[in-house]
C-alpha cells in the first residue's frame, strides 16, 4: 500500500542515572567513593533509505522510542548507553511538527542520517563529587530524561518531470513506454491511485526521473477527485509535462486551460515552473486536431527538431515545446525524451 503521510508521537531515551558507591575492598577499611556515571538515552534517528518507497511500515504507529540508558555501577562503571531507533524514510519525506507545522527535517539524499531528538545524558556518579570538604557525597545525578515529539511525516515525491493531465490522459502507458515503471493502465478514469516514478533513459550518459500523477479534474485543488491528494507531488519538479488527450471528449485546449488554473490555485510556485505540451493520442484522431489547438492556444508551429516526425506539427523553443505523441504506438517519443532532456539541461 501506498502511504504519503503519517501522524505518529517519537521519543528519546532518558539517560541512566548515576550510582552512589564506595570501594569496599579488603584492607581498605575508608573506600571513597566510586559511583560510575549513567549511560546516555537513545536518539532518534531519521534515515533517507532510497529502498523504500512509501512511509507503509509507520501506518498504524502511534509511539516510537529509543531505548533507555542504563544506571551506572560501582567500580565507576558506566551505564550502556541506550540504544538509537531509526526511522528509515523515502527520499523526500519531510518531517514536521505536528503541532506547529515548523519543517525539521527535509530527506532528499539516499544514506543521509539526521538526528530528530538527542537523547537524555546520563547521570553523574557520586564519584565526581568528592573533594576536600565532601569527602563520603552520598547522591549522585539522576539521568536527563529523554524528549517527546508529535511528528508529521510526509512524502513529497523528488522527479526532474512531473505528468500532470486529466484521468485516462495516457500518463501511465507514456511513462511505462519511456522507463522501467509498470503502473496498471486501463481504459476507465483514476486508473493510476498511486504516483509512479519511472527512469527515463535518454542516452549512454544522461538521464531523468519522471514522475506520473494520478488524473487531475476540475476542482481539484477544493479536494475534487485525486487531484489535492497527490499535487503536493509535483512540488518538487523541475519541469511540468502537461499530457493533453486529444481523443477525449473534453475540448484539448480546455484541458490544458484547466490543469494550469488547478495548479495556480493550487501554488504559485507551481504556476511559475517550466513546462512543456504533449498532444497524445495523434494515432487515434485526424491532424486538424492537433491544428485546432495550436490555433487556440495562438502559437504558430515551428521546425520540428530531436528527430520529430514532420507528419506531425510542432513547436520548440529553449525552455518548453509542443509535442504531438503517440504514447500507445510511440511515435515521437525519441524526440519527446531528448527535448526533456534538453530543457532540463538548460535549467542547470
Amino acid at each position: 500500500m501506498f502511504t504519503d503521510k503519517i501522524k505518529l508521537k517519537v521519543r528519546s531515551g532518558k539517560g541512566g542515572a548515576g550510582c552512589v558507591s564506595f570501594r569496599r575492598e579488603k584492607f581498605v577499611p575508608k573506600g571513597g567513593p566510586d559511583g560510575g556515571d549513567g549511560g546516555k538515552g537513545g536518539d532518534v534517528i531519521i534515515e533517507c533509505d532510497n529502498n523504500t518507497n512509501t512511509l507503509s511500515h509507520f501506518k498504524g504507529k502511534k509511539l516510537l522510542k529509543a531505548s533507555n540508558g542504563r544506571p551506572g555501577e560501582g567500580r565507576k562503571k558506566h551505564g550502556a548507553n541506550g540504544e538509537d531507533i531509526v526511522l528509515k524514510v523515502p527520499p523526500g519525506t519531510i518531517i514536521k511538527d505536528a503541532i506547529t507545522g515548523e519543517i525539521l527535517l527535509d530527506m532528499k539524499n539516499p544514506g543521509e542520517r539526521k538526528i530528530l531528538l538527542e537523547g537524555g545524558r546520563g547521570g553523574l556518579g557520586n564519584w565526581h563529587f568528592r573533594g576536600p570538604r565532601q569527602q563520603v557525597p552520598r547522591y549522585a545525578q539522576s539521568g536527563e530524561e529523554g524528549k517527546e515529539l508529535e511528528i508529521i511525516m510526509e512524502l513529497k515525491l523528488i522527479a526532474d518531470v512531473g505528468l500532470v493531465g486529466f484521468p485516462n490522459a495516457g500518463k501511465s502507458t507514456l511513462i511505462s513506454a519511456l522507463s522501467n515503471a509498470k503502473p496498471e493502465i486501463a481504459n476507465y478514469e483514476f486508473t493510476t491511485l498511486t504516483p509512479k516514478l519511472g527512469v527515463v533513459k535518454v542516452d549512454e550518459y544522461r538521464n531523468f526521473v519522471m514522475a506520473d500523477i494520478p488524473g487531475i479534474i476540475e476542482g481539484a485543488h477544493e479536494g475534487k477527485g485525486l487531484g489535492l491528494k497527490f499535487l503536493k507531488h509535483i512540488e518538487r519538479v523541475k519541469i511540468i509535462l502537461y499530457i493533453i488527450d486529444l481523443a477525449s471528449f473534453r475540448d484539448s485546449f480546455y484541458q490544458f486551460k484547466t490543469l494550469q488554473k488547478e495548479l495556480k490555485k493550487y501554488s504559485k510556485t507551481l504556476a511559475n515552473r517550466p513546462y512543456a505540451i504533449a498532444l497524445n493520442k495523434i494515432d487515434a484522431v485526424e491532424k486538424n486536431k492537433i491544428n485546432e489547438f495550436f490555433e487556440k492556444i495562438n502559437i504558430k508551429p515551428n521546425e520540428s527538431k530531436y528527430g520529430a516526425i514532420d507528419e506531425y506539427p510542432c513547436y520548440f523553443e529553449e525552455k518548453t515545446f509542443i509535442l504531438p505523441i503517440s504514447a500507445a504506438a510511440k511515435i515521437n517519443l525519441d524526440a519527446l525524451k531528448y527535448a526533456l532532456a534538453g530543457i532540463l539541461e538548460n535549467g542547470e
